[in-house]
């Protein structure tokens, strides 16, 4: 429960941020506007957080025919978590990488990279699945969508005020100072918030998506890939939006950009090392699929990629 009074406090605190710089540009009645547009576009996020978040990344749905495996595989981790079997998606991208989106768990997706099905063994990716599960169980995804709905709009707000702030009207208690001040912080505090929510979050998703597939091990091993090779291939979607990186299960993001300074993950081997731990007080269980069965360390050449 401290996890979550902890998340609703930052979020109130985006809000709040939002709220001020509302107030720096246009006074009183800014401020207003700023907190009404802020209630909007939560509203609207909750509607449709899934349907925007898929749309940037150019997520096309995947159906049990094209991929019989990773629908089994899915199926089984969701009734494992006592979760409704997710809408999945594939997102033809190198980076290997992967996300869950939704309001909820009876309106959640999963999306997966092609470069995730291309270089993870089996037991590997139902770790990734399994994490996925335990935001939506979480409820997660709607959480992580809104902040990045909120700190998206905090960046275009204050870049609103800086060309067109009133910075020397008398309804600005910030002053022309103050107003530059606010425009260039405003963006970093929206950042750290946005960082201090999705690192609490992942954590709590490893554990919960170690426990969902039974394997710590497995989802560290696939941590580690990821962390890996995920640098190596610009993202270029992500890159155009960059208020999404929170939402994957390894930050997507090159490095080239300043948003990087506030990494929204923690440190992978930091996940890791939790996830060893986890492991050895679980007892080191032999790897295996999430329904049971030995599963092999690499998938033959002939079975690589989601369609078998």
């Amino acid at each position: 429960m401290a996890g979550y009074a902890r998340t609703v406090i930052l979020l109130a605190a985006l809000t709040a941020l939002f709220g001020v710089i509302g107030l720096a540009i246009g006074g009183e009645q800014g401020m207003v506007m700023a907190l009404l547009f802020a209630g909007g576009m939560n509203l609207f996020s909750w509607w449709n957080s899934d349907k925007m978040v898929l749309r940037m990344h150019n997520a096309q749905p995947i159906s049990p025919q094209e991929a019989p495996r990773l629908y089994e595989m899915t199926a089984q981790l969701a009734a494992n978590a006592g979760l409704p079997m997710p809408a999945l998606y594939v997102i033809h991208e190198e980076q290997p990488n992967a996300f869950a989106t939704g309001r909820n768990p009876q309106n959640a997706a999963v999306a997966v990279n092609t470069g995730l099905l291309e270089m993870l063994s089996e037991d590997e990716a139902a770790g990734v699945i399994a994490h996925e599960l335990a935001h939506i169980k979480n409820r997660d995804t709607l959480v992580m969508t809104v902040t990045a709905s909120i700190a998206g709009a905090i960046s275009a707000l204050a870049q609103f005020g800086m060309m067109f702030g009133r910075g020397r009207d008398r309804q600005n208690p910030f002053g022309p100072i103050g107003m530059i001040l606010m425009v260039i912080l405003a963006p970093i505090a929206a950042a750290i918030v946005q960082m201090a929510i999705s690192r609490s979050r992942e954590y709590e998703a490893d554990k919960m998506g170690a426990e969902i597939c039974g394997q710590p091990l497995a989802l560290a091993g696939a941590l580690r890939k990821l962390e890996h090779y995920a640098h190596q291939r610009v993202n270029q979607a992500a890159e155009a939006n960059p208020a999404t990186a929170h939402m994957f299960i390894i930050n997507p993001l090159s490095g080239a950009r300043m948003d990087n300074l506030f990494s929204t993950h923690p440190r992978t081997e930091n996940r890791v090392a939790a996830l060893e731990k986890l492991a050895a007080s679980m007892g080191a269980l032999p790897r295996s699929g999430p329904w049971g069965e030995a599963l092999p360390t690499q998938k033959p050449p002939a079975q690589r990629g989601p369609w078998g």
